[in-house]
């Protein structure tokens, strides 16, 4: 846990618990379920844990927040989330049954009491969020689309509610393709993630984010 005490020094002796926790318990579920690549386990807590929390990085969630993670797959960005904040609600989703039956395994074992993983589309959603979070999962006008109508006015961080979306490369069509569809001005914050991480495999990865 050598990155996540560089990067995040005042985490728990309890949390860094929970999270080498974590990555035993992946490392040995993925055997059996491939949630990534199993060359990658070596790269949990750097390409997956660390990854994930570039978002804490981003924004400091209030207690009470409620944040959405789509197709969350193993658990990321949501699970290294909801043990960094356990004061907050988490909203794991995935359409994929064996993905999220493993993350369920994952909560309890892990005793995560501020988190419901369920097995379902996105736009087949009924609950009310804060923000919505994902890592990699799909365009951002799918995202927008499938969970718009999710996320609540009422206002309780530092940031208006919206989408903090893990991304990587050149995004510049993406984004002007999301604006087309919107037929409206927005403003899409586009945040570098080696302005967080000093390792290389950040130096293409990207926060995007924008306000419903």
């Amino acid at each position: 846990m050598k990155l996540l005490k560089k990067y995040f020094p005042t985490i728990s002796d309890e949390q860094l618990k929970q999270f080498q926790l974590l990555v035993d318990l992946f490392s040995e579920y993925n055997l059996n379920v491939n949630m990534i690549s199993r060359k990658d386990v070596e790269n949990l807590e750097e390409r997956h844990i660390l990854h994930s929390l570039a978002i804490a990085k981003f924004i400091k969630f209030k207690s009470q927040t409620r944040i959405l993670d789509i197709g969350t797959g193993g658990g990321f960005p949501g699970l290294p989330l909801a043990i960094l904040f356990p004061d907050c609600k988490f909203y794991l989703v995935d359409s994929i049954g064996k993905k999220i039956n493993v993350v369920k395994e994952l909560v309890a074992q892990l005793e995560l009491k501020n988190v419901e993983a369920i097995n379902a589309r996105a736009e087949s959603l009924a609950i009310d969020v804060d923000f919505v979070v994902s890592r990699a999962v799909a365009p951002i006008s799918d995202l927008y689309r499938w969970t718009k109508n999710r996320l609540t006015k009422d206002r309780y961080n530092d940031k208006p509610n919206g989408f903090i979306l893990l991304k990587g490369g050149n995004l510049t069509e993406e984004k002007n393709e999301f604006k087309e569809m919107l037929r409206k001005s927005i403003k899409i914050q586009e945040v570098p993630l080696d302005s967080y991480f000093h390792e290389e495999y950040f130096d293409t990865k990207k926060i995007i984010y924008f306000s419903i």
